[in-house]
């Protein structure tokens, strides 16, 4: 099984192996599905602002979680004390809700995945003053780029999490994960005005990769870029007009407005727009969404999900038909679908349900210079910060970080205040060009659902959207 060199958490915790997993089958026996899933994890976030270290926090926290499923039931328990005794009462609750049912236990994956990424510790990985030394040294570097230059944060994190999973039966797998991000955020100012700008970077690897000289400054000087262009705006244009995305980090609207809508809870429940429409066109043609939680060292990818499921490559829509959902293995067997390696959860307190991994659209033809000169007048939006969306009836508003006007088939100046306004399932089938620039993002997505944050990817070509509505204060 995929990890299986990776340190097992049983063994390490100082329990009986045997024991457990006899505790396992018994209270899995006459269910549908359920595993044990335990966790341990280390984790770092350091935060240099205005010139100083203002806070360093290190954590250590395991546990585990129990679950049984029969039929549509669930019961979970889950606890921070990794003992016999823990696991043993957690049996006991969670086993109630097979009161009843007769059911088999359902099959474990038949297929395995590639290691996409080594086990560094990214805690364990240099010295702590070494860390901030380095933080400071972007802090002097980013104030000394321009005199405009007000204010410095720069962010460091880091974890690695381990997992094994078991099930009835013997059937085990584990994972070991590791997670950075490093943050920049400039503030400049001219006179009484004052705007940001902030550049993120991160993924499943060590520090090495980030903290290089070359990689640190490119994110001071788009952090930096980023705020000089927003002193710079104007006020927004409110109305409907077509809207060019830009390639890369604004596949965050995709993740939102048309991502969750194909997560495989909300279309068993027939909560989502998309809900019925398996094999009908829902975008414009040359539209192709995936879902892929292979790619190597990746923000958003797993070798296995919190089940134990094998990550994949999965095909959402393809050339404007829904050809599929992300799934994880309680509502694909209830949907008589196959488990898409899409089960997550935060931690060991959480159940699993499904979500996204890396979700972006594929390349077109169009090169992205022609899309923007075709455009009379419009919006070109680059960058964005929050959103919210109903994934009931699709619609959505997003607020634009970094957006231009478009004038005369030109980028024009900067506007400030931008939002953008509109329903996600009607917004595909409005895509009349696609950029040849697909991009995924630098490594900063934080996925919330159900009140759990996991790890995402996205990514997108340039794209436009002809009657966007674009909300604005001039």
């Amino acid at each position: 099984m995929a990890g299986a060199e990776d340190t097992r958490l049983i063994e390490a915790a100082g329990l009986d192996r045997d024991a457990i997993e006899a505790r396992l089958d018994e209270t899995l026996a006459g269910a549908d599905d359920g595993e044990l899933f335990l966790e341990h994890r280390e984790s770092e976030s350091l935060t240099f602002d205005d010139g100083r270290l203002k806070n360093a926090n290190f954590d250590t926290t395991q546990g585990f979680g129990f679950r049984c499923v029969a039929g549509e039931k669930t019961g979970y328990a889950h606890a921070a004390e990794l003992s016999e005794a823990a696991i043993g009462r957690a049996g006991e609750t969670v086993a109630a809700v097979k009161a009843g049912h007769d059911g088999a236990v359902a099959l474990d994956p038949s297929r395995t995945n590639a290691r996409l990424y080594g086990a560094d510790d990214p805690v364990d990985e240099g010295r702590f003053e070494d860390k901030v030394a380095l933080m400071a040294e972007i802090d002097a570097y980013a104030r000394a780029r321009d005199p405009r230059v007000r204010q410095v944060s720069v962010g460091l994190h880091g974890e690695l999490q381990r997992v094994e999973i078991l099930r009835a039966g013997g059937a085990r797998v584990s994972d070991a994960r590791p997670l950075v991000r490093l943050n920049v955020q400039v503030v400049v100012g001219d006179g009484d005005r004052q705007e940001a700008g902030g550049h993120g970077t991160g993924g499943r690897v060590g520090y090495a990769d980030f903290i290089r000289p070359e990689a640190w400054q490119e994110s001071v000087h788009e952090a930096l870029r980023q705020a000089l262009v927003n002193l710079d705006s104007v006020a927004a244009p409110a109305g409907e007009m077509p809207v060019v995305l830009g390639p890369g980090w604004p596949g965050i609207l995709l993740h939102e407005a048309i991502g969750h809508g194909l997560e495989g809870d909300f279309n068993r429940k027939k909560t989502s727009a998309f809900a019925g429409l398996m094999g009908e066109r829902v975008a414009s043609p040359g539209v192709t969404v995936v879902d892929d939680g292979t790619i190597a060292g990746r923000r958003g990818s797993l070798t296995v999900d919190d089940e134990g499921t094998p990550t994949e490559y999965t095909v959402l829509i393809e050339d404007g038909i829904l050809k599929g959902y992300m799934q994880d293995r309680l509502n694909a067997r209830l949907m008589g679908m196959a488990a898409t390696g899409n089960g997550r959860r935060e931690s060991f307190a959480h159940m699993p349900f499904p979500r996204m991994t890396n979700t972006y659209m594929l390349a077109g033809e169009r090169d992205p210079a022609e899309i923007i000169a075709s455009v009379p007048r419009g919006l070109y939006a680059v960058n964005f910060g929050g959103g919210q969306v109903d994934i009931t009836s699709g619609k959505f508003v997003f607020t634009c970080t970094e957006a231009y006007l478009i004038e005369d088939g030109k980028i024009g100046p900067a506007v400030k205040g931008a939002t953008l306004i509109g329903n996600g399932p009607d917004a595909l089938t409005r895509v009349p060009a696609i950029g040849n620039d697909m991009a995924l993002d630098p490594g900063i997505g934080t996925c919330g659902k159900n009140g759990q944050g996991v790890p995402v990817g996205v990514g997108q070509p340039t794209m436009l959207i002809e009657g966007l509505t674009v909300g604005g204060t001039g």
